[in-house]
């Protein structure tokens, strides 16, 4: 199992050989936040972008977004 980190939120990837998908999770939280690519290059932008959506839907909603 592969970890990624974007701005100190921490996530593990799995390969799903038979769909030919990454599969990433943010670890240490309460808060569920998935992501996917189809390739391992864009697996940082899929964590990003992931993030950056829960951080606007927490600001949103006048809530702090939980952190690792």
């Amino acid at each position: 199992m592969t970890t990624l980190t974007y701005q100190g939120y921490q996530a593990t990837i799995t390969h799903e050989a038979e769909a030919n998908l990454f599969h990433g999770e943010v670890v240490n939280l309460r808060d569920v936040i998935t992501f996917q690519a189809g390739a391992e290059a864009d697996l940082p932008t899929a964590l990003a972008e992931s993030v950056e959506d829960i951080r606007a839907f927490c600001k949103a909603r006048g809530e702090q977004p939980q952190r690792p």
